[in-house]
C-alpha cells in the first residue's frame, strides 16, 4: 500500500473530487458489504468517513452490493458488473515478483483473480500479466506472497516505477 496514492473506492465511485462531492458519508456501503471490505477513513479533512477498500488488509470480492444503496450518486449504482467496477488498476511488480525477481513460477495472482483470463492473462503461457481489463479490486495484491502486486486507484493516474508493462485487454467474441 502506497501512503501517497488516493484512497482505493469501492466499485462505481465517481471521480476522486466528484465522489468527495457526492457522498454523504451515510455508510451504508459499508453495512452492505458482506465481506467487510469496506471501512470508513478516519481523521480529519475532507476524506473524513467516506469509504474506501484497503487490499492488502481485505480486498473487494466484486459482489456489487455497495453501488445499489448509495443514496447520493457518488457511486454508479447502474454498475452492476464487476468488469465495470473501475476502482483501478494491479500493476505487478518486477523487482519483487518471483516470476521476474527469483525466477521461480508462480500463478497466486492469476489463479485467484476473479477476472482471469481476462484482466490477469498469461504472457507467453507462463507469466502473469495484468491487462487493461483489470478492475482494481485488489485480490491479487492481497494474495501474493512477496507483495509484488500494487493496487493504484484509478484516480491515481501513473504507475510504479518497477511495473511490468500493462497488456491490452484480450479481445472477446472472436
Amino acid at each position: 500500500m502506497n501512503v501517497f496514492l488516493p484512497p482505493l473506492r469501492p466499485p462505481g465511485a465517481a471521480a476522486e473530487e466528484e465522489f468527495l462531492r457526492l457522498c454523504v458519508r451515510c455508510g451504508q456501503c459499508v453495512a452492505a458489504c458482506p465481506h467487510k471490505s469496506l471501512e470508513l477513513m478516519g481523521g480529519l479533512g475532507r476524506s473524513r468517513r467516506t469509504p474506501r477498500v484497503v487490499a492488502g488488509k481485505t480486498p473487494c470480492y466484486l459482489c456489487m452490493k455497495c453501488p445499489p444503496v448509495c443514496p447520493s450518486g457518488a457511486l454508479d449504482a447502474g454498475v452492476t458488473d464487476m468488469a465495470r467496477a473501475n476502482m483501478g488498476r494491479a500493476y505487478i511488480l518486477k523487482d519483487r515478483c518471483h516470476n521476474y525477481a527469483g525466477g521461480v513460477m508462480c500463478m497466486t495472482c492469476y489463479d485467484r483473480c476473479p477476472l482471469r483470463g481476462s484482466a490477469v492473462v498469461l504472457s507467453g503461457g507462463l507469466v502473469p500479466a495484468m491487462t487493461t481489463a483489470c478492475v482494481g479490486c485488489g485480490i491479487c495484491e492481497y494474495v501474493c506472497p512477496v507483495q509484488a502486486v500494487e493496487i493504484w486507484p484509478a484516480s491515481a493516474g501513473g504507475c510504479p516505477a518497477s511495473a511490468a508493462p500493462t497488456l491490452d485487454a484480450p479481445r472477446s467474441g472472436l
